[in-house]
């Protein structure tokens, strides 16, 4: 698996989980954090060192475990490395337009994921009759990777991230960064009981 940085960890945690007799090798590539404001030239050249890195240490199957990644070069590498499985992320638009009441789901996101095909896709795909509302943001992950879930900055930026999507009406909102689930307690906290992530 590879992430720019410890964003990664949260799939990791899960395929750990689900996979326990694999051996896992997670490339936590702090280098060139963040991935978010790269441009899509930039990050599949990223995304195939990476993905290089990890095949020349036998890895039979990579997981992108990074939505901006997935968004930008996934394709790319399925292409480059054909006799490798890539496994991608995409934000879980397809649940959440599914448990949606108000008919109002929020996507936060990397400026880069929400301007990738794949999540444009999903909405297109299984969002039908759901409005999105998608809501770059930048600093989150560099708050994170700092190790700064519970400050008064980033609750600033949570807030300002926020606003849109829950003064849209939003009952549901999408973590579209492989990074953002270490903000869930804040996230909740800020968003109101009423909201589903």
């Amino acid at each position: 698996l590879f992430d720019s940085g410890i964003g990664g960890a949260t799939v990791l945690r899960e395929v750990r989980r689900r996979l326990p007799a694999e051996h896992l090798l997670y490339l936590a590539d702090q280098a060139r954090c963040p991935y978010g404001p790269r441009s899509p030239d930039e990050l599949r050249a990223i995304a195939a060192a990476c993905a290089r890195w990890l095949i020349d240490h036998r890895a039979k199957l990579v997981v992108v475990a990074c939505n901006t990644a997935s968004a930008a070069a996934l394709s790319d590498l399925r292409a480059r490395f054909p006799a490798t499985p890539f496994v991608g992320m995409v934000p879980p638009v397809k649940p959440a337009a599914a448990r949606t009441r108000s008919r109002v789901v929020g996507v936060l996101a990397t400026p880069a994921t929400l301007a990738g095909n794949l999540l444009h896709d999903v909405v297109a795909r299984w969002a039908d009759g759901v409005q999105v509302v998608s809501q770059p943001c930048p600093g989150l992950v560099e708050q994170i990777e700092a190790g700064a879930l519970d400050t008064p900055a980033t609750d600033d930026l949570l807030r300002r991230y926020l606003a849109p999507i829950l003064n849209a009406g939003a009952d549901t909102i999408v973590l579209g960064c492989t990074h953002y689930p270490f903000l869930t307690p804040r996230i909740r906290a800020l968003a109101g009981d009423h909201v589903t992530l």
